[in-house]
């Protein structure tokens, strides 16, 4: 079972990101209040806590999953390639289409000397998406994987 367990945005360049207990996310915004939420193949970001335990084990260390930067944290499942295309459900109404790999960068290494090369091999960084349908979510919502949505932008 896949279960979503965390939700963080950032308000603005430079910051923190911020641990929401619960969010709406939106065709306009992502998830709202993020800086980087606008329309596009990067509007939402997802890391599997599997895949950031496998980086921090790699560095024998525990860092908190925000210091990646991603909008949100999965339980039970590992992105890989084969999953760019699919669309994942997240509580009621949310779905998402995973559009690509997010690309570890150097601020990772602000974050934590060895993050960026950690993060590199499978995924490990997390993947991207777009919103295809809005909808509030909040941790402990399950998510199910699903192979075509065919009610794009449509309320379930």
């Amino acid at each position: 079972m896949i279960t979503l367990l965390a939700i963080a945005h950032k308000k603005q360049r430079n910051a923190p990101m911020d641990l929401l207990p619960y969010a709406e996310v939106s065709l306009a915004q992502g998830v709202e209040g993020d800086i980087f939420g606008k329309p596009g193949k990067r509007q939402v970001t997802l890391l599997s806590q599997q895949q950031w335990q496998q980086a921090c084990a790699q560095l024998q260390t525990e860092l908190p999953w925000t210091s990646r930067r991603a909008n949100l944290l999965l339980d039970g499942l590992e992105f890989a390639p084969e999953l760019v295309g699919k669309y994942l459900k997240i509580g009621e109404h949310l779905v998402l289409e995973l559009t690509g790999e997010t690309d570890p960068c150097g601020k990772m290494e602000r974050a934590h000397p060895g993050l960026e090369a950690a993060l590199m091999p499978a995924w490990r960084g997390g993947c991207t998406a777009k919103v295809i349908n809005p909808g509030k979510i909040r941790p402990q919502d399950p998510v199910q994987i699903l192979d075509s949505w065919p009610n794009r932008n449509l309320d379930l």
